[in-house]
């Protein structure tokens, strides 16, 4: 297989690893940079020039984009994924993971645990944020940054104001969190290779520092995650639409949340903590999964007009709760069920004989009109009627104002 490793910088220790790990395993490897690509786009025949000439055929890429080239790092992953090269982590996926309001946003629709978080644009909207996360401490972040960089704890809410007033000045968009205080200077960072984690370590930062990254010093240590660390960790990637991450997770009172989700996650730090060959699982998981390029959805959608694929919710007054899947009529309505989502867990093409709860999101594809007929109607607002007055209480007011006293009847 001939396998193209996107970064800047080939003497990393995670593309060398990356690289030694692939040829070890009989492929031809070759670390490319991101900034030599041009891209030649044409209708019908995508294509892409390294250093000015039309780049080598290969099989599949391993994309390390660096924090300081994400947009047009994603934009030769896009590329090269129109020209149906297979991506470890698709492009859009990338473009997601890189900016911490965006991921937080997506994340904040599914049931994980994630810190309370807010976003201010104007003066006006600092006092309000800090308000509706706790009050300070907080914790106040660029909207783009790896390895610490751009993180702030503010001890007070006067110190917050300051930062984030700064920050806009200079034109940066931050994300305020609450602190989680019982975690302060440590947190999880989770390995994340298709559907399981291959490796976690627990990160604990140096005295007199709140971040755990490994960058900045922080001690490593080797753990074992428990059945709910570790469906959180692979869900977040999923949802985020990675098939290679390293999700950071702070453990709370509360459990789990996710702290952030790091598309070209490092190497060094875990391997070295927990002895585990990453970059072999890397390459063995590409190895496996090759044969499967992505597909786009939405696009294939729009050569079937009348079908769509929609989330369904069963509400209590569902006809389908309750029920199994073949004792519905779905089946002959050409309804077919992808998935069922309940709580934090996805149950993938769920048999004849999976009974439907109340409360479970349908992943659903069919005719567009059965399914709007199956959906749920939102809740009309009701209005207020205005209340009727009797004669009998009109009355009433009026006798009880006799005794009242008008004190105009004072004045000269």
């Amino acid at each position: 297989m001939r396998i193209s490793i996107l970064s800047n910088n080939s003497t990393l220790y995670s593309t060398t690893r990356l690289r030694n790990a692939a040829r070890a395993r009989g492929h031809t490897v070759r670390v490319m940079s991101t900034s030599n690509f041009s891209l030649d786009i044409k209708s019908g025949k995508p294509g892409v020039l390294y250093k000015g000439k039309p780049a080598s055929k290969v099989d599949a890429i391993i994309p390390r984009i660096s924090a300081n080239q994400s947009f047009y790092g994603t934009a030769v992953v896009r590329q090269f994924e129109q020209m149906g090269v297979y991506c470890l982590n698709p492009s859009f996926a990338i473009s997601v993971s890189r900016d911490k309001l965006r991921s937080m946003q997506i994340l904040s629709r599914h049931k994980i645990g994630i810190p309370d978080s807010a976003f201010a644009f104007g003066k006006s909207d600092i006092e309000p944020a800090l308000e509706r996360i706790g009050g300070a401490p907080a914790v106040i972040k660029l909207l783009e940054g790896t390895h610490g960089a751009g993180v702030m704890l503010a001890e007070s809410a006067g110190v917050a104001r300051a930062i984030i007033e700064a920050l806009q000045v200079a034109q940066h968009n931050v994300l305020i969190q609450k602190f989680i205080a019982e975690s302060k200077g440590r947190d999880i960072r989770a390995f994340v290779i298709g559907d399981r984690v291959v490796a976690a370590m627990r990160r604990t930062a140096k005295e007199g520092e709140f971040r755990s990254n490994v960058h900045l010093g922080a001690n490593t240590e080797a753990i074992e995650l428990d059945e709910e660390y570790t469906r959180v960790a692979v869900r977040a990637a999923h949802i985020m639409g990675l098939r290679v991450a390293g999700v950071d997770i702070l453990e709370s009172d509360s459990g789990p949340q996710i702290l952030e989700i790091n598309s070209s996650p490092g190497l060094e730090g875990i391997e070295g903590a927990t002895h585990i060959d990453i970059a072999d699982a890397m390459i063995s998981y590409l190895e496996d999964q090759i044969k499967f390029p992505d597909v786009d959805i939405r696009e294939r959608l729009t050569l079937n007009k009348g079908y769509s694929v929609v989330e369904l919710p069963i509400i209590p007054k569902s006809s389908l709760a309750g029920k199994s899947i073949g004792e519905t009529t779905l089946g002959e309505q050409e309804i077919q069920v992808l998935s069922i989502i309940r709580d934090s867990v996805t149950i993938p093409t769920p048999s004849s004989s999976e009974i439907i709860h109340t409360g479970d999101i349908l992943l659903c594809f069919g005719k567009q009109l059965t399914l709007k007929a199956l959906m749920p109607e939102r809740e009309k607002r009701r209005k207020s009627k205005p209340k009727t007055i009797s004669q009998e209480q009109i009355q009433e007011v009026l006798d009880s104002t006799e005794h009242v006293h008008d004190i105009s009847a004072d004045r000269p």
